[in-house]
């Protein structure tokens, strides 16, 4: 998960709460504490933790509980909310259907992966329905032209370049016309290893002829708290109107990333949460500490679906999940569902209550070689065996191995796999915070739509 650390420390502090016999100012400031070590291990700015956590004390302490909710429940909104508001609260929306085409720059420094960020935004929008094509600017770094033809290539969308020209607004000037048919233009820029003066009066040129709708500063999660000095010296270049942060995936310094753009007030639009091409997501603060605080992220888990699975797949795939009740064969089809969203622990994590818990590891890794053998070892069973696989008694599972050409072991694997799942579906039958996921998941393309879908 996307600073996992952090998100294991914070869920620590809420149990903590959770088992508490009462609310004290004892409690309160060892919860503060807790968020403040939290933070730091984070690479959060001293500072802007320690105003944090100022304002979490001072509202735990001097606000009134509202009688609807318990104070343990009012104190783990505080830290909500606060957390929320401090990773910048609501972010604007950004509606790239209002003009075309809709031109996004890339901007940054040498190494943040401004050229694989343009691939997987070019796969993101692509994925909603939007015509979009790449034009490369980068005319400075060698073999620049070669990669961002193969991520173009990778995202299977045209790419606009020229590997003999040196000047990135000839090229600009080259292909503006041919440009206009696409809905959305991303355009790769040049960075370096600092920012110097002749990339600041390069990347000005760049901005005031091509003049596009969204700057995005394209920024590493592991320079930690010195994006923010990067944030400010961009947008006083060329007016920065959003962040994308990549390599969310293995840094624990993503916090200091998080916050620093928060406040320079530039919003991080975007973060990427992988090396696929797949592995960008909006940036939602609510959904993004929900996911922290083990509380869940309903939006981006409906996003991701709709990109994944029709609506008449996903209303099936919720009733099987609510059942509890559901045969080999629903298992395999449940498994192939998800697993077309994403990994099964990023998935389970949005999912309100399932951050919290400790599932089977072997649950969370299902590779899709696995899945394939398991498909073959299903082929070899009766239909009697696939309903109930409970009367697979060892004999049964050599038998259903010989004719597969999967090993034994492999098909008790899978038996276990349903049992485990099984148990764990039944655990969740009737909560009533699933059960609303579930109702939202299940009407999740009404809800979302493709082409007029708005962005953070």
């Amino acid at each position: 998960m996307v600073l996992e650390k952090l998100g294991s420390s914070l869920k620590e502090t809420l149990q903590k709460i959770a088992k508490s016999m009462f609310v004290d100012d004892k409690l309160i400031n060892e919860l503060v504490k807790d968020i403040q070590r939290a933070l730091l291990q984070a690479d959060v700015n001293v500072k802007l933790v320690f105003e944090l956590t100022a304002k979490i004390r001072e509202k735990a302490l001097k606000h009134e509980t509202p009688s609807s909710i318990s104070k343990k429940e009012h104190l783990i909104k505080i830290v909500y909310d606060e957390l929320t508001e401090f990773l910048g609260g609501e972010i604007p929306k950004l509606d790239v259907s209002n003009k075309k085409p809709f031109m996004i720059m890339l901007l940054g420094l040498f190494g943040a992966g401004k050229t694989t960020t343009a691939g997987k935004l070019a796969r993101y929008f692509t994925k909603r329905g939007y015509k979009v094509a790449l034009i490369g600017l980068d005319t400075h770094r060698l073999a620049a032209m070669e990669q961002i033809e193969q991520v173009a290539k990778q995202a299977n969308i045209p790419v606009f370049l020229d590997k003999q020209i040196k000047d990135p607004l000839k090229i600009w000037n080259n292909y503006e016309k041919e440009l206009q048919k696409f809905d959305i233009i991303i355009i790769d820029t040049a960075g370096r290893d600092a920012l110097s003066q002749d990339l600041i009066e390069e990347i000005e040129a760049i901005n005031n002829r091509v003049k596009a709708d969204e700057n995005l500063l394209v920024i590493s999660a592991d320079i930690g708290q010195a994006a923010q000095k990067q944030s400010e010296q961009f947008h006083k270049s060329c007016g920065i109107t959003g962040v994308i942060i990549t390599k969310m995936d293995g840094t624990a310094k993503g916090g200091g990333a998080l916050s620093a753009c928060s406040v320079t007030k530039a919003p991080v639009k975007f973060i990427g949460v992988g090396e696929k091409l797949d592995d960008l997501e909006l940036f939602n603060p609510k959904g993004f500490v929900g996911r922290l605080l083990g509380m869940g992220d309903i939006e981006t888990l409906l996003a991701k679906a709709s990109e994944a699975i029709t609506e008449e797949e996903a209303q099936d795939l919720g009733e099987k999940f609510l059942k509890g009740d559901f045969s080999l064969i629903d298992l395999y089809m449940q498994m192939e569902a998800v697993k077309k969203m994403g990994p099964l622990g990023k998935i389970m994590e949005m999912v309100p209550g399932m951050g919290q818990l400790n599932m089977p590891k072997e649950l969370l890794e299902i590779q899709e070689e696995k899945l394939k053998k398991w498909k073959f070892a299903m082929d070899s069973m009766t239909k009697k065996e696939l309903e109930d696989p409970e009367i697979l008694s060892s004999t049964r599972i050599i038998r259903i191995a010989n004719g597969s050409g999967v090993q034994a072991s492999e098909v008790r694997e899978l038996v276990k796999q349903y049992r485990q799942s099984k148990k764990m579906m039944k655990m969740f039958k009737g909560t009533k915070d699933v059960n609303k996921m579930m109702k939202k998941f299940q009407s999740m393309q009404s809800m979302l739509g493709n082409k007029g879908l708005k962005l953070r």
